[in-house]
């Protein structure tokens, strides 16, 4: 069941990163089928390689496995780039964020 999990929540977030996963194994330093491997349920990541693949997707382990979590990375970067934002302009961001949501309800 684990490995499924795994398996599943990686091939998502590779795919929202646009990455193959040939390109993304040799781009964490590791052999071409690594990904491929942990995706087809063959193979099991260390530890240590669990937290390559997340920093290289760009999400904590917690959003690794929290599926409740759409497009962590998206979210990741918006945190990033907020924070280089002004109180004022934050407000702005939130005001914007609040009429969106009233949009879809």
């Amino acid at each position: 069941m684990f490995e499924d999990l795994l398996a599943n929540r990686l091939a998502k977030l590779r795919g929202e990163k646009g990455v193959s996963a040939r390109e993304m194994s040799l781009q964490i330093g590791q052999n071409s089928s690594y990904i491929n491997r942990i995706e087809n349920r063959k193979s099991v990541p260390s530890m240590h390689g669990f937290l390559y693949i997340c920093e290289y997707l760009g999400v904590t382990p917690a959003q690794f496995f929290s599926e409740d979590i759409e497009r962590p990375q998206l979210i990741n970067e918006l945190i990033k780039e907020m924070q280089e934002l002004s109180p004022e302009q934050l407000e702005i961001i939130r005001g914007i964020i609040t009429d969106v949501k009233k949009l879809n309800k």
